[in-house]
């Protein structure tokens, strides 16, 4: 999007932006032969990682051209600061600002002296980065030296700004994925023991204060640059305490820890040590050789990090972990080759990545296809990013406020602070729901991976995505993993999903959707509660009120949805994204799905977490039913508010009575699904909705009968049901579900198959209505006095193929044609032919 270059005797600096609102850090690189190459690396691993928050990614970096001695600190420290104020400098000089004007908005303001050859482009903001990690109350002097728009919101993370390692924001974030992990291997890390391995020391933001997040670890061993710390057989309470007491120690180390307190065989040692005696406990706890007595630090460092642990948590700097078919030169991080194991030997179950960089990407995917558990650092750790996306467009917002004279700018400040535990909620519930999401993807992974196949070629074909550079399989790959039973791994899910996300998020920021006043409440729900109610003018004026509500829809429907969800929707009716997402909104709204996942989130550590995941899918799929069903009865552009005013009051009525109306194999299946449900844990009245599921979609059908006839709902939905049995409709409908949709023409065969099965459903059910009064039964028998030869013909042959063992598609075509000719605007039209097998010549 923009390229700026800066060029002095002192540094050179470059700052890449793949967008008009992007954001990234700015890091001081001792790279001076490849900076740009440096800079564009990150800056691709920083658009994957921002698809949680508002801006796509950014990047910069500078070097010196004329450094200080090294060995002199204070004079290298200088000249790096005064370079980095020269570089900020130099990018808000081409940098247009924004300024109020009388009608209380804001105007675009050039810099002066610059000749534009663009539109306007005031976004601009900057992040700490290595080597800059305290340098933000830096940038924000300068930027205030030129009355900059954005204030001290240009650098988050300054003295004013939500203090990460106060807040353990990275590591809760990343404990997120941790504990997701492990419910799905049905341990709960708040009230069990587990084992935990790790690279980093309790002075760290990411380590310290990721092992503080359980009093339940049990730390054996872990190293950082200084020292390696084991403890083979360590008590969580004694060793948890410790832990705390060297976190709250300033400047502490593993050498600070009391050794007094470590199991048989503990030690701390420097990384210099060259022979380090191996205890029996140590060997054991490590998995080594029964022959091993010693070991170098290095031999040590490679031990723990392949140790049979449940947990290797990474705080650290470096890259740890890769692949087998990877070589130390591919990984780029020389100070670790010595340490660095495969993926594939990895013993412990689950990793954290609390840093950044931790494994490889090929080492996460060769460690999950060998059965561990692993998402990626941009999903684990994306919870820093997340607090500085809020606190950057929070600063923005009271700085409105301030100006229209509703906020004391000497009270900014407590407002900030007082809103840091509400802050931290928002944003580990974008870490929640974003695993919550991939399980639901691994749950599907091989089934649809005809499916994911086919959006990644997309992906591909549009420009969005490089396969190789991102490491996801090839079509060769695939068709070999579908040969052995196997899909996408979470680390290539984790990716696949960003980049859904950044396709979905061109289309609805390009729409009309973000103006619509239906999906204006996802702007008030990003902001903490007391702003909404206090500042709420000040929101609906937000400069980037647009891009807030474009990233809380996307994220909310592809974690939702799934990754492929508008994909094959598309696929199918050739909509546009946003015309897909409306329908989308509006059947979760009338289903209340959002409802449906908050309570299966209630019930984490209570029932199993591939229930939870279930009831979750069960969720996505009717809601996916539902906005298939309005994308077929709906013109564009679809209007949410008005189908949910539609649909919703009498949708909720008709499932709420399903219990009592469904009848026959559906009564069953009903009651089969409420007894698992309920033995497996789930609350009955959570249970009762789950299980009407299957059939909750005949909600729509049901109101658009009682719309067409007048009738009231209750009595409709007793017509409706009473059809699905006597003219065995539900039965017809499993044998269209259960169809092969593995390929693309399959799935929209069985999608267009139910669809036309549900809509003659419909128009029966308003034929019957209409045909007497009393029950169900009392109205069909009315119909089925007055039926024509045609029509009599038509159930005995439905009767027929109901009664079949095997149903293929061809057959249920058959028996959707032979349902359509017995209404009688149909019957009356037909020949015999087409539904009678004897009709001569046919």
């Amino acid at each position: 999007f923009r390229e700026i270059w800066v060029y002095s005797p002192r540094l050179e600096g470059v700052h890449l932006r793949f967008g008009a609102v992007a954001r990234g850090g700015l890091r001081w690189s001792d790279r001076r032969e490849d900076l740009r190459t440096e800079i564009l690396g990150l800056v691709k691993a920083q658009i994957v990682k921002n698809t949680v928050i508002v801006p796509t990614g950014a990047k910069g970096g500078f070097v010196l051209k004329q450094p200080p001695d090294i060995g002199n600190r204070d004079a290298y420290l200088a000249e790096g600061v005064d370079c980095y104020r020269t570089f900020i400098s130099a990018l808000l000089d081409i940098t247009d600002n924004l300024v109020p004007d009388p009608a209380g908005g804001n105007r675009t303001v050039p810099p002066d002296n610059v000749v534009r050859h663009d539109g306007d482009d005031a976004y601009l903001v900057v992040a700490a980065d290595k080597g800059t990690a305290t340098f933000s109350d830096i940038a924000n002097d300068v930027a205030a030296s030129y009355d900059f728009w954005l204030g001290d919101a240009f650098a988050s993370g300054g003295s004013a700004g939500y203090d990460h390692k106060a807040m353990g924001i990275t590591a809760r974030g990343a404990w997120e994925s941790v504990k997701r992990h492990f419910r799905e291997l049905g341990l709960d890390t708040q009230s069990q023991d587990f084992t935990v391995v790790g690279v980093g020391d309790m002075s760290g933001d990411v380590f310290g204060n990721g092992m503080l997040l359980s009093e339940h670890i049990r730390l054996v061993a872990a190293f950082d640059h200084r020292h390696i710390f084991f403890d083979p057989d360590p008590d969580a309470a004694t060793s948890y305490a410790e832990r705390r007491r060297l976190f709250e120690l300033p400047r502490s180390s593993w050498a600070d820890y009391d050794v007094a307190l470590l199991s048989p065989g503990g030690a701390v040692v420097s990384r210099t040590a060259k022979r380090i005696e191996i205890s029996p406990q140590v060997r054991q706890a490590l998995g080594l050789p029964e022959d091993t007595a010693a070991l170098t630090a290095t031999e040590l460092m490679k031990a723990i990090l392949g140790a049979p642990v449940d947990l290797f948590w990474n705080g650290g700097i470096g890259t740890y972990v890769k692949a087998s078919n990877e070589n130390n030169a591919d990984v780029g991080d020389k100070a670790n080759d010595a340490i660095r194991v495969d993926g594939a030997v990895l013993r412990c179950r689950v990793i954290g990545e609390g840093g950044n960089l931790g494994c490889t990407q090929l080492g996460r995917i060769e460690f999950a296809l060998a059965g561990g558990k692993v998402n990626t650092d941009a999903i684990d750790n994306s919870a820093g990013v997340d607090t500085s996306d809020h606190e950057v467009n929070i600063k923005i917002l009271l700085r409105q406020a301030e100006r229209d004279g509703v906020l004391d700018p000497s009270a900014r400040n407590d407002v900030l602070a007082e809103m840091t535990d509400e802050i931290a909620d928002l944003v580990l519930r974008d870490n929640y729901d974003q695993n919550a999401a991939l399980a639901c993807e691994s749950a599907f992974a091989v089934s649809l991976l005809d499916v994911h196949q086919r959006y990644l070629r997309r992906l591909v074909r549009v420009g969005l995505l490089n396969r190789v550079l991102e490491f996801l399989p090839s079509d060769r790959q695939l068709v070999e993993r579908q040969r052995e039973g196997i899909g996408l791994t979470t680390p290539e899910f984790s990716v696949f999903m960003a980049y859904a996300k950044i396709a979905l998020t061109d289309d609805i920021l390009d729409s009309a959707l973000p103006d619509d006043p239906a999906v204006q409440h996802v702007l008030y729900e990003y902001f903490p509660p007391r702003l909404r109610e206090r500042f709420r003018a000040q929101i609906d004026r937000h400069p980037l009120r647009r891009e807030i509500i474009t990233t809380q829809l996307v994220n909310e429907l592809v974690n939702t949805a799934g990754i492929t969800g508008v994909f094959r929707l598309w696929e199918e009716f050739g909509e546009s994204a946003e015309e897909i997402v409306r329908a989308h909104l509006a059947a979760a709204t009338i289903f209340d799905i959002d409802g449906v996942w908050a309570q299966a989130k209630a019930l984490d550590n209570v029932v199993p977490a591939d229930m939870t995941t279930t009831i979750r899918l069960e969720a996505t799929r009717l809601a996916e039913r539902a906005t298939r069903w309005l994308l077929t009865r709906s013109e564009p552009p679809l209007s949410i508010d008005a189908q949910v005013a539609r649909f919703s009051g009498g949708a909720r009525q008709v499932v709420g009575a399903l219990p009592e109306q469904v009848r026959g194999i559906d009564h069953d299946a009903f009651q089969g699904r409420l007894r698992e449900l309920t033995i497996s844990g789930v609350p009955e009245a959570l249970g009762r909705t789950v299980a009407t599921f299957p059939k909750a979609i005949s909600a729509l059908d049901v109101v658009r009968a009682a719309e067409l006839t007048g009738a009231d709902i209750d009595e409709v939905a007793e017509v409706y049901f009473f059809l699905d049995e006597r003219l065995s409709l539900a039965s017809l409908l499993e044998r269209v579900i259960a169809l092969p949709r593995a390929e693309r023409w399959q799935a929209i065969a069985r999608a267009a198959l139910r669809d036309d099965l549900n809509a003659e459903h419909t128009a029966l059910t308003v034929e019957v209505l209409a045909s007497g009064t009393g029950s169900a039964e009392d109205r069909f028998a009315a119909w089925q006095a007055e039926a024509t030869a045609a029509q009599e013909r038509a159930l005995a042959m439905l009767a027929e193929i109901a009664s079949g063992d095997t149903l293929d598609l061809a057959t249920l075509v058959v028996a959707v044609r032979v349902i359509r000719s017995m209404r009688r605007a149909e019957a009356a039209s037909e020949r015999p032919g087409p539904v009678g097998s004897a009709a001569p010549g046919r």
